[in-house]
Order: C-alpha cells, then sequence, then structure tokens
C-alpha cells in the first residue's frame, strides 16, 4: 500500500515538474526609457549580451526583470561586483551584479554600473567615468547576459537526479541491511 502511494507521488510529481520544464521561459522584453547599446561586447560579440544606457535607478531596473520573471519558483541572487568579470568580460565596470533564477531552465545576469556610485574609483574622480552615448549622459549603464538551457537537457538532468537519489538510497539501504 505505502509503495503504491510512494509510486503514485513519484507519478504526479514527475508529471508536474515535466510540465514545468516544458513550458516556454518568459521572452526578454528591452528596458523601458534606456537606449540600447551598439558597442563591441554589448551587441553580437557575446552571446546573449545587451547592454542598455538608462537613467533608471536599480530598484527600477530590479522590478522590471522581476515582473518578467513572475514565477514561483524564481530565486534571485546578488552576487559580489567583481564577478561581473568573469560572467561577462574581463574589462566589464561593475557597480552590482544580480541573478534572476529558474531553477533547471535558465539563468539571467543583471550588471548595473552607475558612474557616480562607483566604489572602486574615489569620489572626486568619478567624473572621468561619467557614461556619455551619443552625445547624451546617463546615469547608469546596465548588460543583461541569458544563459538558457534546451528542453532535452532539462529533462536529462531531471532523470539523471532521479536515478541518482535512487540508486544512492539503493546504497544506503544496503549500506543498513548489512550493519544490522
Amino acid at each position: 500500500m505505502i509503495k503504491k502511494i510512494l509510486i503514485s507521488i513519484l507519478v504526479l510529481f514527475n508529471i508536474f515538474f515535466v510540465v514545468y520544464l516544458v513550458l516556454p521561459t518568459p521572452s526578454l522584453k528591452n528596458l523601458p526609457n534606456s537606449v540600447l547599446s551598439a558597442l563591441p561586447g554589448d551587441t553580437t560579440q557575446l552571446k546573449n549580451v545587451t547592454g542598455y544606457y538608462t537613467n533608471l535607478s536599480r530598484t527600477e531596473v530590479m522590478n522590471f526583470y522581476k515582473s518578467i520573471y513572475a514565477q514561483p519558483f524564481l530565486i534571485r541572487l546578488n552576487h559580489p561586483p567583481e564577478k561581473s568579470q568573469e560572467i561577462f568580460r574581463d574589462t566589464m565596470q561593475s557597480y552590482y551584479l544580480e541573478e534572476f533564477i529558474l531553477p533547471f531552465k535558465e539563468s539571467l545576469f543583471i550588471n548595473g554600473y552607475e558612474w557616480e556610485k562607483d566604489v572602486f574609483t574615489k569620489p572626486e574622480k568619478r567624473f572621468a567615468n561619467k557614461l556619455i552615448y551619443n552625445g547624451v549622459t546617463y546615469h547608469s549603464k546596465i548588460n543583461t547576459k541569458l544563459i538558457v538551457t534546451t528542453i532535452p537537457t532539462r529533462l536529462f538532468v531531471l532523470f539523471f537526479s532521479q536515478a541518482g537519489i535512487y540508486l544512492i538510497y539503493l546504497c544506503y539501504r544496503q549500506f543498513f541491511k548489512k550493519n544490522d
């Protein structure tokens, strides 16, 4: 009886999780009230990277992306700004770096650079880092990087994980039988 209940729960879990994995991810829209950058490294040179010049605050930028990724399993991480040089490119300027994760599906990294708040530059020298694009001065520059997985990869990871958990269970069960 208990075995049938466990199998039923596993089947329901798999159906639910497969539907979650197969459903499409939200389409990424351009940042509103911003200018799309055409500079090297902000366009096609780096895969799935987009750059924007904007006067939006960090809160406004994060709320915009949070509204796109409004899903129950969303994980939001705040990374140290130095990590942006590993994720984007080694010359990336950064004031903040956040990540939105849809588990087993995709990650969106959002790097923000606000020249007036640059912690790596002394306040009296920050003016040299002023963001001017096409003759207009902007408060910040936002770069996004989308890391996606294919549906077959998602399903493979799901079923491989389940097989691994089952094998670990069998090993523990065998270990405890020998030690009784």
